[in-house]
C-alpha cells in the first residue's frame, strides 16, 4: 500500500463524496486556505440524471455570498409558487429575501458550478477513488482508499467529512446507526420530453391513490415524479413509459405527449437521521446525515446549508483560531434543522397520500389555513426555504444572536453578501472602527448604510455571532477575540 501520510499537510481536510454538499464544503475550505482532498468513487463527469432540481431562497443567499447565485439564476428558471397538491401551493413572493422564489435548476448544473469553484480554489478532487477503511486517533484520521486503477493508498487528514450520501461508507465506518423507515415505495422518476407541455413551470396534484409532480428542467426535458398506491413494485423492477403516462393522466388529466425518456427508474423514499453528526474527528453532512421524502424540495438545500455551517468552523479550528469544541456547535445547530425537515416533508407526503376520511379532512383544513392565515403560511414557507432557520443563543446574548442576516445595505454602496465573500466574518458598526489588521483576511469591517446603531458581528455563514446596541471599541475587541480568534 502506498502510504501518503508523511507528505500530507497535517491541516488537510478529507471530504468523501463530490455531490453538491461535498463540493460546496471543499470550495469553502480551499478558499479559506485549508488543504482539502475530495474522494469520489464515481468516475469523472457529472451525470445529468440527478434527482434534485430546486434551490430555495436561503440556499441562494448562501450561494450569493460566494458570488455564484447570479450565474445559477441565469441557468435556472425562477418560480414564485411551489405547488403541493390540490389547490395548495407555497407562495414565496413575501419572503424577506432578494430571492423571493424557488429556482428550478437541475442538480447537475449546480454541481458544475460548485466543482469549478472548488478546483479554482485549489481543492484536490479524485474521481474513481473509493474509501475502504477509516480509523482515527487524537491527532487525526487515517483513511484507506482504492484508486481508479485498483491501487491502494493511505491518506492522513486532520478531519474527515462524510458527504457520501444515504449509504455513507463514512457513517458506517464510525459505527453510527441510521434509524428510520421507508415512507413511500415504488416512486417513479422519469426525465421525458413533452409534445404539449403545460403552461406552468411546476405542476403537482394528488388524488388519494396516486400523485404526480411535473417540473421543467429548461433543457427540453421535464422531470416526472409519479406514484400509485397499487403499484408496490421493487426498486429494480423495470419502468415502462406507458406506466408513467397512465399515472400522470390519472392525476393531472393529461400525459402531455410524453416521449423520448432519457431516464426511467424507481426508488423508495426513506426518513432517516443519524443520531450524531460528529464522532471525534469525523463529521457527516447532507444525505449521509439525514434523508427524507422529496416533498418540498428540501434535500439538496439542507445539505448545502449543512456545508455552509460546517466549512467556516472547520477552517477556524484547523487554522488554530478556535478550539475544537466549536465543531460541536455544528451538531447543535444543524441536527434540529434536519429533524424539522424530516417532519415537514414527511407530513406533506402523508397528506399527499391521504385516503382515510380523517386524513383527508386534515388535508382540507391545512389547505384552508395556509390559504387564509398569513402567519401560518409565512412560517411554513420560512421553514421549507430555510429563511426561517434561527440558531439558539447563549443566555444573556443580544436578541439578534443566532438570527439570519439578510443581504443588508452597507456604506459605500456595498451589501453584506459581497462582504462575506471569501469566507469572512463581517463586523458592521454605526461608527468607523479600525481593526488594525489583527484578523487579516478573515474579517471585513463595514458600516451601516443607514442610521442603525447596533454593532453586529456576522459569521461567515450569514448568522449573527455577537451584537450590541451600546458597545464601544473595548467590547468590540473582546467580541472579535472570542469569535474571530
Amino acid at each position: 500500500m502506498n502510504d501518503s501520510r508523511v507528505n500530507h499537510d497535517p491541516r488537510t481536510v478529507l471530504v468523501v463524496g463530490s455531490g453538491p454538499t461535498g463540493l460546496l464544503l471543499a470550495g469553502d475550505l480551499a478558499t479559506a486556505g485549508i488543504p482539502v482532498t475530495v474522494v469520489e468513487k464515481r468516475p469523472p463527469g457529472i451525470s445529468n440524471l440527478s434527482r434534485a432540481f430546486v434551490l430555495h431562497a436561503r440556499t441562494l443567499e448562501q450561494l450569493d455570498a460566494r458570488g455564484l447565485a447570479d450565474e445559477l439564476e441565469a441557468l435556472g428558471r425562477p418560480q414564485d409558487r411551489l405547488p403541493l397538491f390540490g389547490g395548495l401551493a407555497l407562495d414565496f413572493t413575501a419572503l424577506p429575501s432578494r430571492f423571493r422564489h424557488v429556482l428550478v435548476i437541475p442538480q447537475y448544473e449546480v454541481e458544475k458550478v460548485l466543482l469549478r469553484r472548488a478546483r479554482e480554489a485549489g481543492a484536490d478532487i479524485r474521481y474513481g477513488t473509493e474509501m475502504t477503511a477509516l480509523s482515527q486517533d487524537a491527532d487525526g484520521v487515517t483513511v484507506d482508499v482504492t484508486g481508479p486503477g485498483g491501487e491502494h493508498e493511505r491518506l492522513r487528514a486532520a478531519y474527515v467529512v462524510g458527504a457520501d450520501g444515504m449509504r455513507s461508507a463514512v457513517r458506517t465506518a464510525v459505527g453510527l446507526p441510521f434509524p428510520g423507515r421507508s415512507v413511500v415505495r415504488s416512486v417513479i422518476l422519469a426525465d421525458v420530453r413533452l409534445a404539449a407541455p403545460p403552461e406552468a413551470l411546476l405542476s403537482a396534484n394528488a388524488v388519494g391513490d396516486a400523485f404526480t409532480f411535473l417540473g421543467a428542467f429548461g433543457d427540453g426535458y421535464h422531470r416526472v415524479v409519479a406514484w400509485r398506491r397499487d403499484r408496490n413494485t421493487p426498486d429494480d423492477a423495470p419502468v415502462d413509459l406507458d406506466e408513467v403516462r397512465e399515472i400522470t393522466r390519472h392525476v393531472l388529466g393529461h400525459d402531455f405527449g410524453m416521449h423520448d425518456p432519457r431516464w426511467l427508474s424507481r426508488f423508495h423514499s426513506d426518513e432517516r437521521q443519524a443520531p450524531a453528526y460528529r464522532v471525534g474527528r469525523v463529521l457527516l453532512a447532507g444525505d449521509a446525515a439525514h434523508v427524507h421524502t422529496p416533498a418540498g424540495g428540501q434535500g439538496m438545500n439542507i445539505g448545502l446549508q449543512d456545508a455552509a455551517n460546517l466549512s467556516w468552523k472547520l477552517a477556524q479550528v484547523v487554522d488554530g483560531h478556535a478550539p475544537d469544541a466549536l465543531l460541536d456547535t455544528y451538531q447543535a445547530e444543524r441536527h434540529p434543522v434536519g429533524r424539522a425537515a424530516l417532519r415537514s416533508s414527511g407530513g406533506m407526503i402523508r397528506l399527499v397520500m391521504a385516503r382515510r376520511p380523517w386524513t383527508l379532512a386534515l388535508r382540507r383544513t391545512l389547505e384552508a389555513v395556509l390559504g387564509r392565515v398569513g402567519p401560518a403560511r409565512r412560517r411554513v414557507a420560512g421553514q421549507i426555504t430555510g429563511i426561517g432557520v434561527r440558531y439558539s443563543a447563549p443566555s444573556g446574548a443580544h436578541r439578534t444572536v443566532g438570527a439570519r442576516v439578510p443581504d443588508v445595505a452597507l456604506a459605500g454602496g456595498r451589501h453584506l453578501h459581497q462582504a462575506l465573500r471569501g469566507g469572512r466574518f463581517v463586523l458592521i458598526t454605526p461608527e468607523p472602527y479600525a481593526d488594525g489588521g489583527a484578523h487579516g483576511e478573515r474579517l471585513a469591517v463595514e458600516r451601516w448604510a443607514g442610521n442603525r446603531r447596533t454593532s453586529v458581528l456576522v459569521r461567515p455563514d450569514g448568522y449573527v455571532a455577537w451584537a450590541s446596541d451600546t458597545a464601544g471599541p473595548t467590547a468590540i475587541e473582546a467580541a472579535l477575540a472570542a469569535h474571530v480568534g
